[in-house]
């Protein structure tokens, strides 16, 4: 994969602290930022997959869902004691 280079501004408190960490790691500044900026996309997308969850989940159950549900429950309960 071909590589790009840019360049980006920050204050000064925060590329300490990047140059810091990147050292740590033993990774350049340029891997750290590709990782964070990875780990940044990754969570963004969780947090929209979870929004989508959500917004799916959020109704109620429909009169015919809620007639099903009771209907599974009795018949899990009966499966449950012909095993035991």
């Amino acid at each position: 994969m071909a590589n790009i280079k840019t360049a980006i501004s920050i204050e000064k408190p925060l590329f300490e602290e990047i140059e810091a960490l990147a050292k740590k790691m033993k990774v350049s500044r340029s891997h750290l930022f590709a990782l964070a900026a990875h780990a940044f996309i990754q969570n963004h997308k969780s947090q929209r997959l979870l929004k989508a969850i959500n917004a799916a989940y959020s109704d109620s159950p429909d009169i015919e869902e809620e007639k099903l549900r009771v209907q599974m429950k009795s018949r899990y309960r009966q499966l449950l004691k012909e095993r035991w």
